[in-house]
């Protein structure tokens, strides 16, 4: 229906989605160009944000504007978020990490909506947690591959949900929930409202590590693979061999794989692949 909260939300919020996909952070992200200490940085913004969400979750359970979509067991992410920070920080990890500036403007905002105004709320939790869902799976596994993160879990915590088993029939429980709210139409629009400025909020925090990531050398990328562009040493080539997994072949994978691209059916699998993990990713917000 039209008038259901999570068709609202769909259709309100699908300009500041599409820009939050296009933002520089998430298509290099996406590209597998990520450096370790701003993938670092970026979990450590998920500290913070996911502590002041679900401290103000806690604070509404019993809020009828937001008690349907309590879902503590299934979706609070703070605990996986400890053993991510343990993983790349050790466990003297909270005297290691500082909330950013943008991060902090993040969660003034998120503290204010559930003190003063907690059917807001709702506008905060369903971008995060039903991206977390999506496109966050997308990021979990690129982000293993390209910082050669151990297959068993660890430094990616965040994006693993234990409890629920499928993740799509959650997502429609969520949306059913938050459909059935007893709200008036002037609250869903500003709940609509809400979402947007939560994704606003998101491209700042983007922006930032976009920032602090051009600050940092080469050497800070780890996992990542540089650009190549075209000079100098074959082993920065994006696609040379041990990047990959030992890809064979003489001269720079790279070229190769540029004169492969130029083929008319991989073109349109390419295509197809990068339309789904960019729609996919965007339900992904920092």
């Amino acid at each position: 229906s039209p008038t259901d909260l999570s068709e609202l939300l769909k259709e309100g919020t699908k300009e500041s989605h599409d820009r939050a996909t296009n933002t520089q952070f998430v298509k290099d992200f996406l590209k597998g160009r990520i450096k370790e200490e701003l993938f670092k940085l970026a979990t450590v913004a998920l500290y913070f944000t996911y502590s002041a969400l679900e401290e103000e979750t806690d604070c509404n359970k019993d809020n009828p504007v937001f008690a349907p979509l309590y879902f503590p067991l299934e979706l609070y992410r703070k605990e996986a978020l400890d053993k991510d920070m343990e993983y790349f920080y050790g466990k003297d990890w909270k005297e290691k990490i500082q909330c950013s500036e943008a991060t902090k403007h993040y969660v003034d905002r998120i503290h204010h909506v559930g003190q003063h105004e907690p059917e807001l709320l709702v506008a905060h939790a369903y971008i995060r947690y039903m991206g977390d869902l999506s496109g966050g799976q997308v990021l979990k596994k690129v982000a293993q591959r390209a910082l050669k993160l151990p297959s068993t879990g660890e430094g990616v915590q965040f994006y693993t949900f234990e409890n629920i088993s499928n993740a799509q029939q959650f997502k429609q429980l969520y949306r059913a929930r938050m459909n059935a709210l007893d709200l008036d139409k002037n609250t869903k629009e500003r709940i609509v409202e809400e979402a947007n400025r939560a994704f606003e909020l998101n491209m700042q925090v983007f922006n930032e590590l976009d920032r602090i990531g051009m600050s940092l050398t080469e050497e800070a990328q780890a996992g990542g693979v540089p650009v190549h562009d075209g000079k100098g040493d074959i082993r920065k080539c994006p696609y040379y061999a041990d990047k990959l997994g030992g890809m064979a072949g003489a001269g720079c994978p790279y070229h190769a794989a540029m004169s492969l691209a130029k083929q008319p059916l991989v073109q349109l699998i390419l295509a197809a692949w990068v339309a789904v993990a960019a729609g996919a990713a965007a339900w992904y917000i920092m």
